[in-house]
């Protein structure tokens, strides 16, 4: 009598994982994936610049997906997607719900450009509705690459790894001057209080980053006094972008 197996939830296989994957070292391997593979990234890739290289300065807007209309951040990224596009940004997100869906809500409800980047997961919901341009990408990093290329500034809400992520690429990016200093707000002091101790306590009394270090970000708690430092930073004029 054959052993009973228990059954197991299948995991869809998303292109991530299919990349970084360790995979054999066969020349059948080789010739017949990864060269394709190159192929769809770089065709993602112009997808994104062709999209996205006419919506002027943006500000991305990143935080949990998991916080829902009735936590007060999530009214808050509403208030400052609207602030920043009646300012003249354009609003880019991840595409999803929870706070991205709150940033992308607050700038459709003015006549700035709400952009959603979305990405393909196992068990991701659907993009939310409010998107002038939405975009599905199989791929983290030519995601990401389209929030650092076309952003002039980061605003950070409570989030968990995924957000985490976002605002630790950006301080390498700017700590190491591969992209130029541009804002990179917190938005909670209460949340990323205990972080930012941790940067002061640990990092700088370690010697692992510069006390300078801790200019890159600046931690707010009230929504106009990130769209005034968002504002503040770009100091050329703004002007709105009709929606196409």
């Amino acid at each position: 009598m054959e052993p009973r197996r228990r059954p197991r939830k299948t995991i869809p296989i998303h292109e991530d994982r299919e990349l970084l994957k360790a995979a054999p070292r066969t020349d059948e391997d080789f010739t017949t994936k990864d060269p394709w593979r190159v192929l769809r990234i770089m065709g993602e890739l112009v997808e994104g610049f062709e999209a996205l290289h006419t919506v002027g300065p943006a500000v991305a807007i990143f935080g949990s997906a998991r916080l829902q209309a009735d936590d007060p951040a999530y009214q808050a990224a509403v208030d400052i997607g609207r602030g920043l596009g009646q300012a003249g940004f354009a609003v880019i997100t991840g595409g999803g719900p929870g706070i991205m869906a709150a940033g992308n809500q607050g700038a459709f409800e003015t006549d700035a450009l709400s952009i959603g980047c979305s990405i393909q997961l196992p068990f991701e919901e659907a993009p939310n509705p409010h998107h002038d341009i939405s975009m599905d990408f199989r791929y983290f990093f030519v995601r990401k690459l389209m929030f650092v290329k076309y952003a002039v500034g980061y605003v950070i809400f409570p989030g968990g790894f995924g957000t985490l992520d976002e605002l630790f690429e950006a301080l390498t990016l700017v700590q190491t001057g591969k992209i130029d200093h541009f804002p990179v707000v917190l938005f909670g002091s209460d949340f990323w209080g205990p972080l930012l101790d941790w940067f002061r306590n640990v990092l700088v009394a370690r010697g692992t980053i510069n006390a300078d270090d801790l200019s890159l970000v600046t931690v707010l708690d009230r929504p106009q006094d990130v769209v005034n430092t968002i504002m503040q930073h770009c100091n050329h004029t703004m002007t709105k972008r009709p929606i196409a």
